[in-house]
């Protein structure tokens, strides 16, 4: 097999891997970058120029693995497209509401490269999106080649997938974004245990050493209760989330809390494209059963919408729990303005509870202290940090010692890894490198072609 990572600079961003496999060309997932603008912000498709594209195969409906997959299909008419059912009822909801965003962009931004496609071009690609059950057994067949491929659960968000692909006699497995812990709204990854030939893995999380005191059970807890204090102490509580997934899990956290008499009374607000996406998780709940998830919760809980204008770097002192998107405190985004205004009065409290990227204002508020000076640039507030500022280790991504273990017991004889930072891979080529004296590592360098 070979394989070309097509995220033109590594890391965790425009995820998307090209794979040979005899005369079949196969590529796994096509994302945007979240800090790139642009084309900058797309994979470097150019391996594909004058290549018959025969299988999209998606693993999830992050932008980061779908963003710019109207631009392949764009150049590749003829490629079958596939992911798992749930995955089929998100996606074009998410391409929709990344096309929206890119158009404001353009106008706020001044950027000319967008949108990258239309909302309009949405919908005449759906037509070619085509939705799997979990374990079905899919068989493709090129000119010449053959192979079968599975979709498995990898917990992490509603519908995510791993992919297993069976060519002669090769097994090869990606395990795309995984969590093997059960979240409220969704179990654990389901993945085959035994041997695979090649094995592609993600490595979020392989600089977070993980503490047994710190289960997803006590750290909800422990989230129900910092809200519950800030809300005594008079303050107001923000939750940055991430749209698909977080933005559910958290509301069912909160709607627990509330309906066992563990939250104190105040209001809520909620804002964001997860806001709109709790109908869909509704209804992937009741049509595949994947997902536990109510709208209901909505309602029970009396959530407000976020009002049409936050002011920068004003405290709207409302003592509420805020739940809203981004969760990594993108620029321009509500949960931006409206920690603009709360990081300065002691009385509040910012809450993360999944991964930010460090270049990111989450990242680099978590990375600061009390007492520092922090800047939302675009928002053109500076202000001391005041607020307390916490880390819940609610993330969506496997602990690096899981991971490790799933890898070891493969017995893999090539891995790759992929969506990490550098110091994540290092951790874990250094950690196989030990437990798999025999096995070749890759961590792929972008657009360079391995035989594996």
């Amino acid at each position: 097999m070979k394989l070309t990572d097509l995220n033109r600079d590594g890391g965790i961003g425009a995820n998307s891997m090209f794979i040979q496999l005899g005369d079949l060309n196969i590529l796994i997932d096509s994302g945007l970058h979240p800090k790139k603008v642009g084309r900058r912000a797309a994979p470097d498709h150019s391996p594909l120029r004058g290549k018959h594209l025969d299988l999209i195969i998606v693993t999830h409906c992050h932008l980061d693995h779908i963003g710019s997959l109207p631009l392949v299909m764009r150049e590749h008419p003829n490629a079958t497209v596939v992911m798992t059912t749930s995955s089929r009822m998100l996606i074009e909801r998410m391409l929709h509401n990344s096309a929206s965003v890119m158009m404001r962009q353009r106008e706020d931004q001044d950027i000319p490269d967008y949108p990258l496609f239309t909302h309009e071009e949405i919908d005449r690609i759906s037509r070619r999106l085509t939705g799997l059950a979990f374990g079905q057994v899919k068989k493709f067949k090129g000119g010449r080649d053959e192979i079968e491929f599975i979709l498995h659960p990898a917990g992490h968000v509603a519908g995510a997938a791993a992919v297993e692909i069976r060519h002669k006699h090769r097994a090869i497995f990606f395990t795309g974004d995984v969590l093997f812990e059960n979240q409220r709204t969704l179990p654990g990854a389901k993945f085959p245990a035994g041997h695979f030939d090649t094995l592609v893995m993600e490595t979020t999380r392989g600089t977070t050493e993980r503490t047994l005191e710190k289960t997803r059970g006590a750290e909800m807890a422990r989230l129900v209760e910092s809200i519950n204090d800030t809300i005594q102490r008079g303050g107001s509580f923000l939750i940055p989330v991430f749209a698909l997934g977080r933005m559910q899990e958290v509301l069912s956290i909160v709607h627990d809390a509330r309906k066992f008499r563990r939250l104190v009374e105040c209001p809520i607000y909620g804002s964001g494209l997860g806001m709109d996406l709790v109908d869909y998780f509704d209804e992937i709940s009741r049509k595949t059963k994947h997902v536990q998830f109510n709208r209901g919760i909505v309602k029970e809980l009396k959530i407000r919408p976020l009002p049409r204008v936050l002011t920068p770097g004003e405290d709207p002192k409302q003592n509420a729990l805020y739940i809203i998107s981004s969760g990594m405190l993108v620029e321009r985004t509500p949960s931006y303005t409206l920690a603009s205004g709360l990081l300065g009065h002691a009385g509040n409290t910012i809450g993360f509870v999944g991964y930010c990227d460090p270049d990111t204002p989450g990242g680099k508020l978590l990375a600061s202290k009390p007492g520092d000076t922090f800047l939302f640039e675009t928002a053109h507030v500076k202000t001391k940090i005041k607020a307390r500022v916490e880390r819940f280790e609610l993330s969506g991504h496997a602990d690096r010692e899981e991971l490790l273990q799933f890898a070891v017991q493969t017995g893999a004889r090539s891995i790759v890894l992929t969506h990490g930072d550098p110091a994540a891979r290092e951790w874990f080529a250094q950690q196989l490198a030990i437990l798999l004296p025999s096995a070749k590592i890759i961590d792929p360098v972008p657009l360079k072609e391995y035989l594996v």
